[in-house]
């Protein structure tokens, strides 16, 4: 029975998350796949994102603390996968860099936060043959926390895929 509740809850959160993009962009007059500026179409980042979890299993992620936060490497040999990661992760930062909204924010516990906050740390990117190298620092204990504990996040993201949703990993 308890299995019965868990698959029925995890198919709602998943209709909910695929829902969620067309219902604003409804709300707010836009074509589907479009979130504020042409180019920058949401439905394209969530299907991204929804890529990556699918594919969650083919993602190595490693994560070092360094003073005043962190560097994550985060990679697959598989080149699509490789491509997405890389695309992703540069789409998140540029959104974050230009003030944008990002599509499905309230999948993470720590991004409103850190979106909000953008100003109080650093972020470098650095592109790796398989993925993506990150570096995020602050000067500020309260920022390197935070910074640190959206690493756990994404780190359990690349483990466990879309059932970090039913983990509590996700609001």
């Amino acid at each position: 029975m308890q299995r019965r509740i868990l698959v029925l809850l995890s198919i709602l959160a998943l209709v909910v998350v695929l829902a969620i993009p067309q219902v604003m962009n409804a709300q707010m007059g836009r074509s589907p796949g479009m979130m504020g500026n042409p180019g920058m179409g949401q439905g394209s980042d969530a299907q991204t994102i929804h890529q990556l979890f699918a594919d969650h299993k083919q993602i190595r992620r490693t994560v070092e603390e360094i003073p005043g936060g962190i560097r994550a490497v985060t990679e697959s040999d598989n080149p699509q996968v490789a491509a997405l990661i890389q695309k992703h992760v540069s789409k998140m930062y540029d959104r974050v860099n230009k003030k944008q909204p990002i599509p499905m924010i309230g999948m993470s516990s720590t991004l409103p936060t850190m979106t909000q906050a953008a100003n109080q740390y650093r972020r470098q990117i650095r592109i790796t043959p398989k993925g993506i190298e990150v570096t995020e620092t602050s000067g500020k204990p309260e920022m390197v926390a935070l910074i640190r504990e959206h690493t756990q996040e994404v780190t359990q993201f690349v483990k466990q895929g879309m059932s970090a949703m039913m983990n509590g990993r996700m609001r």
